[in-house]
């Protein structure tokens, strides 16, 4: 007996420390789930990052021109809120630095594993607890909360989707891992696509770039931005009277919370900010060639509404052309589109989005059953239970989940009512007591799940007539959420158990067990 209490004991160690929580990503949704963890009296927990610092995707597109597309009073934490917004809109590194603070305020900097990849995670139904590896070391965690993103890894054409790219001379790099140690001045410069960042790129580098082309597969709706400085009285206010920053953010969330009607319900309505965008584009472009190739041939709304006073102006400068067609290969420094026409360019720039439907993080979470979540995701496209609980994966959630996006207003918004139903689902472990986890049931996987797609039919993201990031592979739309975000928070309130399994430890721990995982736990807890 104590030889098989010794080798557990090494068993336990080569796992690494335990952990109640380990959160993964420390962008809005990673810190916020430690803030809330905080709040529930929870201190025993890490957040694994796979870089050196805190910001997530605002950390990680650092591109010319990158700013928020969502007013600046609605994209923060209700919790912490920022009186000192310098703009309405505000710019990646004001973003950024109100995360830092974040992270320093709330002191959530002791609980952060900087350099620390997550590899790969195994669920272990002998001790419900999951077992986790990263480029920093391993260790285990009763539960898991991936708050990695869908906008954290870079969708890059590989050689065979891009015939040539391998052999192109010059430089290639894609907007969320800007190289900013090289020049772009006098450079010839192809942009690929058109979508969020593109228009922010393209009027940054225009005045400075030699020649830039822009290779577009489908031109985007673009909106006027109605962005401006936000003044010293306004801050001052802010700060004085905290009240009205907050009657500020309500503001601007009862104005979107009506506008979802238009994208669920009445798509019709959207024909009234289509000849908004039609009218933009016709009083900045002249050309009537170029405006017929900057003219969507989809109704508005179906891919996201772009915001921009500079993406237009950019476009008709003399140094600037605009290609209506997919780069479809590489031939040397020649770079052919789809239609056969041809750019010589010293550098590529892609502006090609995100593994969204397909999130890396998948193909690293191995469930009850010995598969990845990729392989369960396989057959039916991404799932889960209220965007959060995938079946088959005890204890594990996400932030920002399947059909959890949205497509007119801020993400925090839902970020803050996953966190909600994250607080409760750890509360509900310790009321059931003991070494147990809870895994969401296939049933009530699929039923949240056909409610959420058949609300989808309807909307514009599906009628639009577009194909667009927020589908996957087989056209279904696993991405956004169909109502408002009032109603998303009514869903995730509270955990209801019905909806899971109960799962119990078949034997309990041995005192020697026990022993080490407290051991651990207390070393973790030091920041050791």
């Amino acid at each position: 007996m104590a030889e098989h209490g010794h080798e557990r004991e090494r068993a336990g160690r080569e796992r690494g420390p335990h952990v109640r929580v380990a959160v993964i990503g420390s962008g809005f949704g990673g810190l916020g789930a430690a803030v809330r963890l905080r709040r529930e009296g929870i201190t025993d927990f890490v957040v694994l990052e796979r870089a050196g610092s805190v910001g997530g995707t605002w950390r990680d597109n650092d591109y010319p021109g990158c700013a928020c597309d969502v007013p600046s009073h609605l994209y923060s934490f209700s919790f912490a809120p920022n009186p000192d917004w310098p703009r309405a809109f505000s710019g990646q590194e004001h973003i950024r630095a109100y995360l830092e603070h974040v992270a320093d305020v709330f002191r959530l900097r002791p609980h952060i594993r900087f350099d620390s990849e997550v590899t790969m995670m195994r669920w272990d139904g002998e001790r419900l607890c999951w077992d986790i590896e990263t480029s920093g070391g391993r260790l285990s965690a009763d539960v898991v909360v991936s708050a990695t993103g869908p906008l954290s890894d870079p969708k890059i054409p590989t050689e065979a989707e891009l015939p040539g790219l391998g052999s192109f001379p010059g430089k290639v790099f894609h907007s969320a891992r800007w190289d900013h140690g090289y020049d772009l001045r006098g450079k010839r410069v192809a942009m690929i696509g058109t979508g969020a960042s593109a228009i922010q790129i393209v009027p940054a580098i225009q005045p400075e770039v030699d020649r830039l082309t822009l290779f577009q597969r489908t031109p985007p709706w673009v909106l006027p931005r109605v962005d401006r400085g936000i003044s010293g009285v306004e801050r001052w206010l802010h700060r004085q009277l905290p009240l009205t920053a907050q009657a500020r953010r309500g503001l601007l969330w009862g104005i979107r919370e009506l506008q979802v009607q238009a994208f669920t319900k009445r798509p019709e309505v959207l024909g009234v900010v289509e000849r908004v965008a039609k009218r933009h584009l016709a009083r900045v472009v002249d050309d009537p060639d170029l405006r017929a190739r900057l003219t969507p041939d989809y109704r508005i709304g179906c891919k996201r509404i772009l915001l921009s006073n500079t993406y237009y102006p950019a476009l008709t400068r003399p140094n600037v052309d605009v290609v209506a067609s997919g780069l479809a290969k590489v031939d040397g420094s020649t770079l052919v589109a789809a239609d056969g026409s041809t750019a010589e360019v010293d550098a590529i720039v892609f502006g090609t989005g995100f593994h969204v439907t397909d999130m890396p993080i998948a193909d690293r979470v191995v469930g009850a059953d010995g598969r990845t979540l990729a392989e369960a995701w396989a057959d039916g496209g991404m799932r889960s239970l209220r965007g959060a609980s995938a079946a088959g994966f005890p204890n594990w959630m996400t932030i920002i989940g399947p059909n959890t996006g949205l497509g007119n207003s801020s993400m925090i918004l839902m970020i803050e009512s996953q966190l909600a139903y994250m607080a409760d689902f750890v509360r509900q472990l310790d009321v059931l007591g003991g070494r147990v986890a809870l895994d969401a049931r296939p049933a009530a996987v699929a039923a949240w799940n056909e409610r959420v797609q058949r609300r989808m039919e309807r909307t514009i993201w599906n009628t639009g007539g577009c194909t667009s990031w927020y589908l996957d592979a087989n056209g279904r739309n696993t991405t956004i959420w169909p109502g408002t975000t009032a109603e998303f928070r009514g869903a995730t309130r509270r955990v209801e158990l019905s909806e899971y399994e109960v799962l119990r430890v078949a034997r309990p721990r041995t005192e020697s067990e026990e022993r080490s995982m407290k051991t651990d736990t207390v070393k973790v807890e030091a920041g050791a």
